[in-house]
């Protein structure tokens, strides 16, 4: 095996985290405006949080054309808060990084449970897209808001708002992009909001980035991406930016992922 297909096999595996859990058979497969991508994998038997089996499905590699059309839908980090505008926020930087189109629904201080400042919570405010976007991509993100709301019902609210995402549109690939930490150490209600969404998206055959997984923010970067003073722990324009840089190298490791089959090997590209 090259030391190059290594690298990349476990690049793909931390954006991918928890789409296929450790079973007790040993198999272990790849695994989240501001103004489902089906699976070509069989079904595979997971281990569920209360240690019952649930139906996990692998996801095929991301398919987009030369030029696509995204919908970035989220919270305030989607909005562009703490940028110097915020048309300069990741979501819209995204754009330009893939050569494409991004079109930015964020709310700021909305959530699966929580209703925003300007907007009510994510499950209605997919009931107000407009049908007739037709996007390429949808990247649904976040979202910290739901830290005090606790865990009663949050995975029904998560659960009802991704089906009406798909149903609305149905040709859309869906890429779920997990809470990032504002502060750290992360928080355990963070931490929880990140194992529900990831095991929910695997359930889906959905691919999943966690930032948290993922390292984007350490101790070593956070003031450099988190405007702690007057952003008040939101990115900054340079956060911003590197976040939509790290987005984008996260979708194009997507583009290109190997998939694992429940008893099979590991297929990757030719070398």
């Amino acid at each position: 095996m090259h030391a190059s297909a290594a690298r990349r096999r476990l690049r793909t595996a931390g954006i991918a985290i928890a789409l296929l859990l450790a079973v007790s058979a040993g198999v272990l497969g790849v695994w989240r405006p501001w103004t489902p991508l089906p699976s070509a994998a069989p079904a595979v038997a997971a281990a569920d949080g209360d240690g019952s089996a649930a139906s996990v499905v692998a996801p095929a590699p991301l398919s987009l054309p030369d030029h696509p059309r995204v919908l970035v839908f989220g919270d305030s980090w989607t909005y562009g808060s703490a940028a110097t505008d915020p048309t300069l926020g990741y979501a819209y930087v995204l754009g330009g990084l893939i050569d494409g189109e991004t079109i930015v629904d964020g709310v700021r201080g909305s959530g699966y449970l929580k209703p925003g400042l300007d907007g009510p919570a994510f499950g209605e405010r997919i009931t107000l897209l407009d049908p007739a976007l037709a996007p390429n991509l949808i990247i649904i993100q976040g979202s910290i808001n739901d830290r005090a709301q606790g865990a009663a019902g949050y995975r029904e609210a998560v659960t009802a708002a991704w089906d009406a995402l798909a149903a609305k549109y149905p040709e859309a690939s869906i890429v779920v992009l997990g809470p990032a930490p504002h502060e750290l150490p992360v928080g355990a209600a963070t931490a929880r909001i990140d194992t529900d969404l990831s095991e929910l998206a695997a359930a889906r055959g959905w691919w999943y980035i966690s930032p948290i997984a993922l390292n984007w923010i350490t101790d070593q970067n956070y003031l450099a991406v988190i405007d702690v003073d007057f952003g008040h722990k939101h990115p900054s324009t340079e956060g911003h930016r590197y976040l939509a840089e790290k987005l984008a190298a996260a979708l194009d490791e997507l583009r290109g992922a190997p998939v694992t089959e429940a008893g099979g090997s590991e297929t990757t590209p030719d070398e």
